[in-house]
């Protein structure tokens, strides 16, 4: 065996190589060197007896004619056998040569970056730094199939995956000095298509309409502000659009909305009304909660807002509080304000659902709701903004030039992440400061959120004080997004709720809940 070693030694084959050949020839090679050893040294024939030297004479052979036709019988059958050692040896190189290289490719570790359905995929292949110098050209079988491409010349894989799955596809290599009819090294690698998850959450099963308060997987609204006339001018108002759209973890289950909104305005006061109410996914009637909300929410402001006595107040307060911003003045305009519009909504929102789960014989935590509300006016001096802020969500009034930012309350966060308060808790009316106001030039919009619209674009309730994150969320309403939708905020543009719902079916990744937003522009 270490003469066979040595000369595969010469024919340049390493250590590695050397063993893997024996290891794999082994039981060829034993039989080939019995076979040889068997012609050179035949076994005598067991029914033959042995006989005494024969006697020379005229018709036998003499003893040296023996002895020299052994010798030529000898010589021919080592000839015989270089002859197929020497036909053989050729080949026998060449399978070494091919076995040695296989045992090569196989044993380099080639690995490509996961890829993902739909999304565009280009990573860098160079066969050269495989360091294999006897290839000379690699192909892919049936990469195509998945969507992807070898491009030898750019030395990438590049393509749009279209299949996911682990992928088994033969990597081919041509030898340098191969030729046409021989065959190709081979091996087998895998490409990782990671599935799209857009598709995995594009279920969408209806809400069964014969549940318990069924609400419609979405809803949309605009509310136009008439024009007004004065002296033969006509000034335009500002209008409101809002939409609520059933988050994907529902739609998956075919579970219904818990989201609500209301909007109202009053064209002989001009007072808008706007209102979001965020059901509790934890309770199970959340949805019935939030839509008594915010049709309470709704009825209470528009008829405060249009009593004599109580609009009067509150509006001379406004003016009072413009004309000197003293505490005292502050002071009255919170009382009229809270008391008389916005905490006597939210405590009677809190009644009505309370007044529901008893005459269902249930406890109101089964209707929790957050509650966000906001009443807006013009003024001859500018905007009164008032709100009121009840969990999580957020309410914003934001002026893109000159920029400008003012947020209206402070989300409530609950012992946990991603707790919060409800409308239905018994502290809420005493814990802390829930109605605030403001008093700008002008806006651009007053927007209220649930939190399935604050957390994907804001992240954190930090942010909610950062104007930058509210300048890029009036971008992504206009269109700066992935899926290039738009809301037109032109005047009296209907199409608008139409748009602003399609707008909320963004992709963010682990933002599944359900979302609503409302707007004054």
């Amino acid at each position: 065996m270490e003469t066979i070693k040595k000369y595969l030694k010469e024919k340049c084959l390493d250590e590695s190589q050397i063993k893997d050949f024996l290891e794999t020839h082994g039981e060829e090679i034993k039989h080939f060197f019995v076979e040889l050893w068997e012609k050179q040294f035949p076994k005598p024939a067991e029914d033959v007896p042995q006989t005494e030297t024969p006697q020379a004479d005229d018709s036998e052979q003499t003893v040296e004619q023996h002895e020299n036709q052994q010798s030529e019988i000898k010589s021919n059958a080592q000839q015989e056998d270089m002859k197929k050692i020497g036909a053989g040896e050729q080949s026998d190189k060449e399978q070494a040569k091919q076995e040695a290289l296989a045992f090569q490719i196989k044993n380099k570790q080639i690995t490509f970056l996961n890829g993902k359905v739909n999304q565009e995929y280009c990573v860098d292949f160079d066969f050269e730094k495989l360091e294999i110098p006897e290839i000379a050209e690699v192909s892919f079988d049936k990469l195509e199939e998945i969507g992807l491409l070898y491009l030898p010349e750019e030395k990438k894989i590049k393509g749009m995956p279209t299949q996911a799955g682990d992928h088994k596809i033969e990597m081919k290599f041509k030898r340098k000095d191969w030729e046409e009819g021989k065959p190709l090294l081979a091996r087998e690698v895998v490409f990782i298509i990671n599935p799209d998850p857009r598709v995995l959450w594009s279920k969408n099963t209806p809400t069964p309409e014969d549940i318990e308060y069924y609400k419609l997987d979405s809803d949309k609204a605009f509310e136009k502000g008439e024009s007004k006339i004065v002296k033969d001018e006509e000034i335009p108002r500002k209008d409101m659009v809002a939409a609520s759209q059933r988050g994907r973890s529902h739609a998956i289950e075919g579970k219904p909305r818990d989201d609500d909104f209301a909007l109202y305005f009053d064209s002989e006061t001009e007072w808008y009304v706007m209102v979001v109410a965020d059901g509790a996914g934890s309770a199970k009637y959340s949805r019935r909660g939030s839509q008594i909300a915010c049709k309470t929410v709704k009825d209470i402001c528009s008829k405060q807002l249009a009593k004599d006595g109580i609009s009067e107040v509150l509006e001379l307060a406004i003016s009072e509080y413009q004309k000197d911003n003293s505490e005292k003045n502050r002071d009255d305009l919170y009382k009229s304000l809270h008391i008389e519009i916005l905490a006597k909504a939210a405590w009677t929102a809190k009644n009505n659902i309370e007044k529901e789960a008893t005459e269902k014989q249930r406890i109101s935590k089964e209707y929790a709701t957050t509650l966000l509300i906001s009443i807006c006016k013009k003024f001859n001096f500018g905007w009164f903004i008032g709100a009121f802020w009840v969990g999580d969500g957020g309410i914003g009034i934001y002026r893109k030039e000159p920029q400008e930012l003012k947020i209206l309350g402070v989300p409530d966060g609950g012992e946990f992440a991603g707790q919060t308060r409800f409308l239905t808790m018994p502290e809420i009316f005493r814990d802390r400061v829930r109605t605030r106001f403001e008093i700008v030039e002008d806006f651009t919009a007053v927007i209220l959120m649930s939190d399935g619209v604050t957390d994907p674009k804001f992240e954190t309730d930090a942010n909610l004080n950062r104007i930058e994150k509210w300048k890029d969320l009036w971008a992504d309403l206009n269109g700066d997004n992935e899926d290039k939708v738009k809301v037109d905020f032109s005047d009296d543009n209907e199409q608008s709720a139409e748009q602003l719902l399609k707008w909320l079916d963004f992709w963010s990744k682990g933002n599944h809940d359900d979302r609503t937003i409302a707007i004054l522009f």
